[in-house]
Formats: C-alpha cells, sequence, structure tokens
C-alpha cells in the first residue's frame, strides 16, 4: 500500500511513496512535485454521477489527480488547498462524514460516497448541505484542517460539544445534532435562552456528539479568518 507521512513542521506538505504498479488519488491540484517514474491524470473518480454528487456535497473539483507508478516506485508531494495540519487515518473498520474541503488525498482501496443527512445538518450545520461525504473500502484517507488538528475520542453517555466550523471528520457510528448553544433547557423560554446565550456568547451553531467514536478537529475557523482577511472585523 502506498505510504502517506506528513513531513514539515508549519503548514505540512503529504510525501507519499508509491511501489511500482501502486496508486493513489487526490484533490485536483494538490499535487507539488513528482518523481518521472510516476503518471498523473486527470479522472472522474466513480464516473460522472458521482463526481456531481462530491461537488454539491463538498465542494471537491470536478476531476481528481490520479498518481500511478507507472515506470518504477516514485515519491510525489501533495499540499492541501488551505494552510494548516494533515491526518492520515486509517478506514475499513471505521468509516468517517467528512466537513467541507477536509478531502486530500486516499489510497486506491477507499472511495469517497456521498450521504443524505437531516434537514436540520443540512441548512445550518455547514457539514455539507443535504449531501455529506463518507468513506468507504479499505485503505486510507488523508485529510487537513485550517490550523492545527487534534483527536477527540468521544465515549457513550459523555457528549462532546464542538463548534461546527472546527469539525474536520466524524466516526460515521456516531450521532450528531446542531444546537445553538452549550446550554440546556426546554420549552419556548429555554429556547429563547439559548438564542440569547448564542449570540452573546459569540458562539453560533455547534454540533453535539453522542456514542463512541473519534472526532478530528481543527484550531481556526476558515469562515471567520476569511471574513477577517476582508474587512478586518471576526
Amino acid at each position: 500500500m502506498p505510504s502517506f507521512n506528513a513531513t514539515g513542521d508549519v503548514d505540512p506538505f503529504l510525501h507519499v511513496s508509491l511501489k511500482q504498479g501502486e496508486k493513489i488519488y487526490c484533490e485536483s491540484d494538490a499535487m507539488v512535485m513528482m518523481e518521472s517514474t510516476l503518471d498523473l491524470r486527470g479522472r472522474m473518480t466513480g464516473g460522472i454521477g458521482s463526481a456531481i454528487m462530491r461537488r454539491f456535497a463538498n465542494g471537491e473539483s470536478f476531476f481528481q489527480q490520479h498518481i500511478e507508478a507507472v515506470r518504477g516506485d516514485g515519491d510525489c508531494l501533495l499540499s492541501p488547498m488551505l494552510p494548516g495540519a494533515i491526518e492520515v487515518i486509517d478506514v475499513g473498520v471505521r468509516q468517517y462524514l467528512m466537513n467541507d474541503g477536509a478531502f486530500v488525498a486516499a489510497t486506491s482501496g477507499t472511495e469517497m460516497k456521498v450521504r443524505t443527512q437531516s434537514v436540520g445538518n443540512a441548512l445550518f450545520a455547514q457539514s455539507g448541505g443535504f449531501f455529506i461525504m463518507e468513506t468507504s473500502g479499505s485503505g486510507q484517507v488523508v485529510v487537513s484542517g485550517f490550523g492545527s488538528m487534534f483527536q477527540l475520542d468521544v465515549v457513550k453517555g459523555k457528549d462532546v460539544v464542538i463548534d461546527n466550523a472546527h469539525v474536520v471528520c466524524w466516526d460515521n457510528t456516531l450521532s450528531y445534532e446542531i444546537s445553538v448553544t452549550t446550554g440546556g433547557g426546554g420549552g419556548i423560554s429555554g429556547f429563547l435562552g439559548n438564542m440569547v446565550n448564542s449570540v452573546t456568547s459569540g458562539e453560533g451553531i455547534v454540533l453535539r456528539f453522542s456514542g463512541s467514536g473519534k472526532v478530528f478537529v481543527c484550531s481556526r475557523n476558515r469562515d471567520t479568518f476569511q471574513k477577517w482577511t476582508s474587512t478586518g472585523k471576526a
């Protein structure tokens, strides 16, 4: 199987080593350097229908880059679109759902599929609209997060609340729902209190994860950063 390794302390490259006959696929324009023993082609992974669905689901490019070691062993360097950390995730026993823009690369034994999510999550969770990307198959998938990344272990009976803009990917066995606050309370008064708390705390929409599994989070909020760079205000 191809070897994935993040190299570099700040805004790392993804260093990929392939044996002859091995191949990977990655997001469009991810390739930085490759040795002459490798071939690169642009393809619609899974056909035109899957390509269109991935485009709507996760903002991926219509065409992906497919890199294959054709003339012998070879190495290449890949880079995600945004600055930040890279995480190599094993899939097979576990599968993961991905937030927008998280996908970087994967081994050929995996596939990015599309699944639907609830209306509430689609409209407010900023996690891919009505469709969301889910890994399948067996191998390794590489994701990136804006800033540093951290792995959280969610355990049964102890829910975890995360700002939706900081979620990179999560175990597909986890249950998740949106909330406008970290507090509780039911009824009209509880709802109004939650709305007030959301506005005054500046937290906005959060995701509440329950069950047992892993969540990968990043330290920076991409949307807030883009707003700050354009207006000077968060």
